[in-house]
C-alpha cells in the first residue's frame, strides 16, 4: 500500500485549529476537533453563552474564523437566499444580506432546505454556495462579493446538499442533479471555471431521481499524487485533484449518497446512500475497482449523517430508529448497536475532548465513550423542532443550530 495522509484544508499562516471550524466537519473534514473543556451537558438554562435569532430554513453548518460565525439561510419556499455573520463573543447578527434572487425554485421536499450546502472560510475570505441557485465569495471584513456564479445549472429538484471544499487555488463543488451530474473547479480567487468533470459511468437508469447525491468531497495524498475523493449516485470516483480526470471508481447500487468519506487505516470509507451500506476501498488503484480494491462492505449502516472514525472503530447510524452502530475499522465487523433514545438524525456526529457527540432532529444530543463498550456519558436537550444541520465546535464552545436559533454553548 502506497503511503498516503488525508489534507488538512487549510491555507497560510491559518490560526490553530481548535479556534476555527473551517468547512462542513471542520478543518479536517472528519468531524474531529482538538478543542477541550467542552460541555457534555446543556439546556435552555445551563451552559448557553447566547441565542442569535434565525430568520428562514436552513440547514448548512455554521463555520468560524477569528470572531465571526457564518451560515446562509433562505425563506421556506426558497425565493430569497441569505448569508448572516454572528459575532463570535457576543452573538450580535453583524450582517444579514440576501445574496440571491430566486424566481422559480425547483420543488424541494420536507426533508431539505434550500440552504443546505455549508460555507467555507479562510483567511479574509468566504466562499457561499446554494447549489445552482447561486455560488458566492465574499471578503469576510466587508461582507461584500468578490465575485458571483449563477451559470452552474442543474436541476436539484430536491434541493441541494453538497458543501464546497477549498483546495490550494481551488473552490470545488458536486452538482449531483435531475438532469445533470458534475464536479467543477473553480480559481477561488477570481470564480472562473478551472476544470469541469462530468459523470460518466452508467447509472443503470434513465430516472433522474436515481442520479441525485448530495454528498462532500475530500482530497487525500496516494502516491504523492492528490485524488478528490468524489460519492456519487451508483458510483464513488478519484480524480485527479488539479485536473478532474478520473483515476479510479467504485460502484454499488444506490444513489441520494449524502454522507462524506472517511479516511484512515490505509482505506477511503464511502457510505452508498439508500443501499445504507458503507464500503471500505483501498485508493491505490485504477480504473474500476469495484472487484480489486473493495476490502469490506457493511451493512445498515444509513445515509444521511456521515460516520465517524475514531481510532479503530467506525460509528454511524441512519436517519430514523435512533440505533447508533459501531464497526471495526479494519474488518467491517459490528462491535455493538444501540439505541440513544431519539429517533430521528440529520446532523453528523463530532468527535472532540474524548467524546462523541450525537445530534437528534428533536433539539436533543447524547454523548457517548468512544469504545468497544456502549456507554453514555452526558445528554442535553435544546427547545427546537428541527435540528439538521451538523454544530461546529471552535475553542471552548459547540456552535449548535436549530430551526430557529443560533447557540453558542459552552461550560459556564
Amino acid at each position: 500500500m502506497k503511503c498516503w495522509i488525508l489534507l488538512v484544508v487549510l491555507l497560510g499562516a491559518a490560526p490553530p485549529a481548535a479556534d476555527n471550524w473551517t468547512e462542513f466537519r471542520g478543518p479536517s473534514g472528519s468531524g474531529h476537533s482538538d478543542a477541550k473543556n467542552l460541555p457534555r451537558e446543556w439546556s435552555e438554562t445551563k451552559n448557553v453563552v447566547w441565542k442569535a435569532p434565525l430568520h428562514g430554513r436552513g440547514w448548512s453548518s455554521p463555520v468560524v474564523w477569528g470572531k465571526k460565525v457564518w451560515l446562509t439561510t433562505a425563506t421556506p419556499e426558497g425565493k430569497e437566499l441569505f448569508v448572516i455573520c454572528v459575532d463570535r463573543e457576543t452573538g450580535k447578527v453583524l450582517m444579514d444580506a440576501k445574496l440571491f434572487d430566486i424566481a422559480k425554485p425547483e420543488e424541494t421536499k420536507k426533508f431539505n432546505s434550500f440552504a443546505s450546502p455549508s460555507p467555507v472560510i479562510e483567511e479574509g475570505r468566504v466562499y457561499i454556495s446554494f447549489g445552482s441557485y447561486g455560488t458566492a465569495c465574499l471578503n469576510t471584513e466587508t461582507g461584500k462579493p468578490v465575485w458571483t456564479r449563477t451559470d452552474l445549472t442543474c436541476n436539484h429538484w430536491r434541493g441541494p446538499g453538497s458543501s464546497p471544499i477549498l483546495w490550494q487555488n481551488l473552490l470545488i463543488l458536486h452538482f449531483d442533479g435531475y438532469d445533470q451530474q458534475y464536479v467543477v473547479a473553480l480559481d477561488k480567487k477570481t470564480g472562473r471555471t478551472v476544470w469541469k468533470s462530468d459523470r460518466t459511468h452508467d447509472f443503470g437508469t434513465q430516472d433522474g431521481d436515481m442520479k441525485k447525491a448530495f454528498s462532500t468531497p475530500v482530497v487525500i495524498e496516494v502516491g504523492g499524487k492528490h485524488l478528490l475523493i468524489s460519492p456519487a449516485a451508483k458510483a464513488a470516483l478519484a480524480l485527479d485533484v488539479s485536473t478532474g480526470k478520473e483515476v479510479w471508481r467504485v460502484t454499488y447500487g444506490s444513489h441520494s449518497v449524502a454522507a462524506r468519506p472517511l479516511v484512515g487505516h490505509g482505506m477511503v470509507y464511502i457510505g452508498t446512500g439508500t443501499g445504507k451500506d458503507l464500503v471500505a476501498v483501498k485508493p491505490d488503484g485504477k480504473g474500476d475497482v469495484t472487484k480489486s480494491h473493495v476490502a469490506w462492505t457493511a451493512k445498515g449502516f444509513g445515509h444521511k449523517p456521515s460516520g465517524i472514525l475514531v481510532d479503530d472503530l467506525i460509528y454511524g447510524y441512519p436517519e430514523s430508529g435512533g440505533l447508533v452502530t459501531c464497526i471495526d475499522a479494519k474488518t467491517g465487523e459490528k462491535v455493538w448497536a444501540e439505541r440513544v433514545g431519539a429517533t430521528g438524525h440529520t446532523a453528523s456526529p463530532l468527535y472532540a475532548d474524548g467524546v462523541l457527540y450525537i445530534f437528534a432532529e428533536d433539539g436533543s444530543a447524547v454523548m457517548l465513550q468512544p469504545g468497544k463498550e456502549f456507554k453514555i456519558v452526558g445528554r442535553a436537550k435544546l427547545e427546537a423542532t428541527e435540528v439538521c444541520a451538523t454544530p461546529a465546535i471552535a475553542g471552548s464552545s459547540i456552535f449548535y443550530r436549530t430551526n430557529t436559533h443560533l447557540y453558542r454553548i459552552e461550560n459556564r
